[in-house]
């Protein structure tokens, strides 16, 4: 079993790092609200700390899934940071979801200490992080992806390299992209039915079973239909991912007319006082319109 420091204890977090514990690693964690953290070793028995660099003493692995860019940036770097913290040939996995431009730097940072670095965005939700069934996406060196993979295996349905340092991260990027067009396109077949004066899971049993079924249709359309927003990953994290999506595909070319144009329905939501609300909450501007 692993010494393992998990940082930040979101509501992804706070699961992933009580089944690296309950899996018998051997977890300190630390979160930016101390008390949360005093409550997860209360719960599952771990240790927790004052710092990211008191977390990382001693670890062999560091997990992190904070907020942005920033606050990654905050738990790595700095006299209080994880990397202050970590031996030489340790490695640091990072599942939260930033730039490219991030994970690459800190990927360098990394390497210059004689750390490893696998940048490790996931898929899922909340529930897939309490359930154990996450999809994680992987870029760095394939030695450090091999140590990562058992140990992420924990709480992962799937776990893959996908290539070197920041591919996960554009991995993540794709997924973000196709839930955008999928949630509005299962919005507007709602909105659709329901103006059309049809029974809304009448149209859904018949058409989730054929080439319009996905995850979203299954999971999300009763809560849609009955103006629920309450669980899954929030508008405002939404944006903050799509803007990244859309501020690499400035840097390298490629066209994201749906994703541009979802980004701007999301902002209505925000408008409309929605920004903790769940993705699905596109449906919910379409009924307000």
């Amino acid at each position: 079993m692993t010494k393992i420091a998990f940082l930040g204890l979101g509501v992804m977090g706070y699961p992933m790092a009580g089944h690296l514990q309950a899996a018998g690693h051997e977890v300190t964690v630390y979160n930016r609200t101390a008390a949360k953290a005093q409550a997860w070793a209360d719960q599952h028995g771990g240790a927790h700390a004052a710092t990211p660099r008191e977390a990382a003493a001693g670890a062999e692995m560091v997990m992190a899934c904070v907020g942005n860019d920033d606050d990654l940036r905050s738990v790595c770097l700095g006299d209080d940071g994880a990397f202050a913290g970590m031996a030489s040939g340790a490695l640091f996995v990072d599942h939260t979801t930033v730039s490219a431009a991030v994970t690459r730097e800190l990927y360098a940072a990394a390497e210059a200490q004689g750390v490893g670095f696998i940048d490790a965005p996931v898929s899922g939700g909340q529930a897939g992080a309490e359930n154990g069934q996450l999809s994680i996406m992987c870029g760095g060196d394939q030695p450090q992806y091999d140590r990562a993979e058992p140990v992420m295996n924990v709480y992962a349905k799937l776990c893959r390299r996908i290539g070197d340092s920041g591919a996960g991260q554009l991995t993540k990027m794709a997924n973000q992209i196709a839930i955008a067009g999928l949630v509005q396109g299962l919005s507007e077949a709602l909105h659709f039915a329901t103006k059309a004066g049809l029974d809304g899971r009448d149209v859904v049993e018949v058409i989730s079973q054929g080439a319009a079924g996905s995850w979203q249709m299954a999971n999300r359309y009763e809560t849609m239909l009955d103006d629920h927003f309450e669980h899954g990953f929030a508008v405002d994290w939404m944006r903050k991912d799509l803007g990244i999506c859309l501020d690499t595909a400035d840097e390298n070319g490629a066209s994201l007319p749906v994703t541009a144009l979802v980004d701007q329905f999301y902002k209505d939501v925000q408008k409309m006082g929605g920004g903790r609300w769940d993705t699905s909450s596109l449906f919910k501007r379409l009924q307000a319109v």
